[in-house]
């Protein structure tokens, strides 16, 4: 009698050191990429004051929504979902003074869904808006930061701030946007009382500036 050995392909034999490698690669985990107060404002000269805003959108595809836009995190985004143009709208309960606006984009990942041309609108309602400022932009990667200025030239102060993406990239029809911050000025605390009000001790100055 022959005694007949089977060896199975190289292909599908595995070493120690190759099941070392593939365990050491699965255990690796995906950091999401946060985006940090430093990174969008470096001088720290604004506050973010969209969270005092209700924010809404004209469309969305489900799971790309208002909460991707406002999570800080740079991996997720709002995706649109129907016919230009696409809106996010701002709408605060008092007059806010607002300085500027700033979206995370990333023409690389998103290609045809880049915002190309933008249309940034303040009013009272969604009824009375009028135009502010129009932006085109290239191709952009990171942070796009755009001043807001009222009409005399001085700060823009309104209820509802709308921004309108008029066209993409490509002539693309949906767009995407991965984050959107709204900023506003620090308010020195002498603006709220009276200079006869003396803020001298330690204890007091701690608290000089409104946050």
């Amino acid at each position: 009698r022959r005694s007949i050995c089977l060896r199975a392909p190289p292909a599908l034999m595995s070493t120690p050191a190759a099941g070392g490698a593939q365990a050491a690669a699965a255990a690796v985990v995906h950091q999401p990429s946060i985006v940090t107060a430093q990174e969008v404002n470096p001088e720290n000269l604004y506050r973010e004051i969209g969270s005092e805003a209700v924010l809404s959108l004209s469309t969305a595809k489900p799971g790309n929504g208002v909460e991707e836009l406002r999570d800080n995190n740079k991996e997720t985004y709002w995706q649109s979902d129907g016919g230009q143009p696409h809106l996010i709208n701002f709408q605060f309960h008092k007059k806010m003074s607002i300085t500027e606006i700033a979206f995370y984009l990333d023409y690389s990942l998103d290609e045809s869904y880049t915002p190309k041309k933008m249309s940034i609108r303040s009013g009272t309602t969604f009824h009375d808006l009028v135009e502010v400022r129009v932006v085109e932009l290239h191709e952009p990667t990171g942070w796009v930061t755009i001043p807001l200025l009222g009409k005399d030239g001085g700060m823009l102060r309104c209820f509802f701030l709308q921004i309108c993406i008029i066209s993409m990239h490509q002539n693309g029809r949906d767009t995407h946007i991965r984050q959107a911050k709204i900023f506003g000025p620090r308010m020195a605390i002498d603006t709220c009382f009276p200079s006869e009000v003396p803020l001298t001790t330690t204890q007091i100055t701690r608290f000089s500036v409104l946050r």
